[in-house]
């Protein structure tokens, strides 16, 4: 990192009184928005302190005024987790990025030196994609929509479709928080050190291994002080091979849905395991059959056709919540009609369309007014779960929305709403409307009344998260957070950092047990 001499970071302050999510979906009340700008210039360590130093500063005057704080990024979140009834910050301009010299690395360090990237807070998933394509790098996953940012995706456990990688937080491997006006950590778990001792030491960072502060740490719902910065373990760069078709909604799907074992399923690879596996189910046109995407991980080459939207602008990756927002253009009305002709229009099959992950996944653009809710069901079920999802669709139907399934493995963070060994994410993608929302809850109280045991995306509509029900998801990991959140922050800091949204779900009180009902989870 380059020198910097006296630098000091910019913090811009923004009256104003409402604050609305991008999927305009809700509008709360706000205090002030500030701008936070790292010091001009390239990266450096002494930009890097006057940086901590501003948030720093931004954490006393709320701490002296009795104010609620929270950073936030792309905005991306439809649920309010992000939201502060007091400040905000915004921290898109702390883009900055570097590696690490083997000299800041532990002796210890068990994994490939080449593949550490330090990356700060605001710097969103699209712009890492960037990044890493010109230096032949890659992440290990991404989600499907690439505006947020990456402490953002890893605080609300953003899980992406990988059938065998995991989600966005499982690939960090060190978290640099700014956890007090006077204090700041280099938080890594004791069973996987990364960084050397003077790296901390010259960074001015308190070095914390511990693995139960570690993994509360990364899905954190942006209440462990100001994440400034993570440092993620990346690979070489690659392709991946990504067909559609329609298959028969039948028994060989269901059980590939159910097990993973695709032998029974026509897929263009026999016998090879795809990357990513996602089924999209139109509740209006079943008998046609369930949209089937997957994708093949390939060795990088050059020489690749590009991958280029569809005549309506949709990449292969693009996720239903984006193509379901196109409706507010379109028409208002809310028939099966219009969701057929949707998905005819606008999610087209392919095959054998070649990118880089971050060429298959490019979605930054939020279009519409839409919402979603996502749950996460062991695998064993996720048939069970589908089916009692369409049984709502077609008892409460006609709702603009469909049915849609990814697959992800068990997250290490204590928090990660992935938590089951083998994770199927039901997501339910519409407009937003009261119709919408009391679909959500039926489809809920449909999978209590199932006993599927599910947990929620953070991010997402989760009207249905009370303490209570919270603790029955999560267990003991709720008191390992919440007294990992006590260990890390001071009390007047732990109040900076607390929202409605903590509040609600039972997660800003003390660790002592609460009364609950057994954990679904184990």
């Amino acid at each position: 990192m380059a020198p910097n001499n006296n630098p000091s970071a910019r913090i811009v302050r923004k009256d104003r009184s409402h604050w609305q999510g991008k999927h305009e979906n809700y509008t709360e009340p706000i205090e002030r928005l500030y701008d936070l700008w790292n010091p001009e210039g390239a990266a450096s360590l002494d930009g890097i302190k006057a940086t901590v130093a501003g948030i720093q500063s931004l954490m006393q005057e709320a701490i002296d005024e009795g104010a609620r704080l929270r950073a936030f990024g792309g905005n991306w979140s439809i649920s309010t987790v992000a939201v502060a009834n007091g400040r905000l910050v915004n921290t898109k301009p702390l883009n900055w990025v570097f590696t690490l010299s083997d000299g800041s690395l532990s002796a210890d360090y068990a994994g490939d030196r080449t593949s550490l990237l330090f990356a700060q807070c605001g710097i969103s998933i699209a712009e890492l994609h960037a990044y890493l394509a010109a230096r032949q790098r890659s992440l290990k996953t991404s989600g499907a929509s690439n505006g947020q940012t990456i402490a953002g995706a890893m605080s609300t456990g953003t899980h992406g479709s990988a059938i065998d990688v995991g989600a966005v937080q499982d690939y960090v491997v060190g978290l640099h928080l700014v956890v007090g006006p006077s204090r700041h950590v280099w938080l890594e778990r004791a069973s996987y050190p990364v960084v050397a001792d003077a790296f901390a030491a010259r960074l001015g960072a308190d070095l914390i291994r511990d693995d139960t502060l570690f993994n509360a740490a990364l899905v954190n719902l942006g209440s462990f002080g100001f994440i400034h910065g993570v440092l993620i373990e990346t690979e070489p760069i690659f392709l991946l091979e990504a067909h559609r078709q329609r298959m028969p909604y039948d028994d060989r799907l269901r059980r590939a849905i159910g097990t993973h074992d695709f032998s029974e399923l026509t897929l263009p690879h026999p016998g090879e395991r795809p990357f990513h596996f996602e089924v999209v189910v139109n509740p209006y046109d079943i008998t046609a059959g369930a949209h089937v995407t997957v994708m093949y991980k390939r060795p990088y080459r050059s020489d690749y056709p590009r991958p280029e939207a569809n005549q309506h602008g949709f990449r292969p990756g693009d996720d239903i919540l984006g193509i379901i927002g196109t409706i507010s253009d379109i028409d208002p009305a809310v028939t099966p009609l219009l969701v057929n002709g949707l998905l005819g229009r606008f999610y087209d099959d392919y095959a054998g369309k070649m990118g880089t992950l971050g060429e298959i996944f490019t979605n930054t653009v939020v279009r519409g007014r839409s919402t979603g809710s996502a749950m996460a069901v062991p695998l064993a079920v996720a048939p069970q779960a589908l089916e009692a999802a369409l049984e709502v669709h077609e008892a409460d139907g006609p709702f603009l929305g469909v049915v849609a399934l990814r697959f992800v493995p068990r997250s290490r963070a204590l928090m990660a709403f992935t938590r089951f060994e083998r994770n199927c994410i039901v997501d339910l993608d519409g407009i937003h409307s009261q119709r919408t929302l009391r679909l959500f809850e039926r489809v809920w109280e449909a999978f209590a009344a199932a006993s599927i045991p599910f947990t929620m995306h953070w991010g997402k509509t989760n009207d249905y998260l009370t303490p209570a029900r919270v603790r029955a998801m999560y267990g003991e990991a709720v008191d390992q957070w919440i007294e990992s959140r006590h260990t890390l922050l001071s009390e007047p800091v732990r109040n900076v950092f607390t929202n409605a949204f903590l509040e609600r779900c039972g997660l800003a009180g003390s660790p002592a047990a609460q009364p609950g009902v057994p954990p679904l989870v184990t």
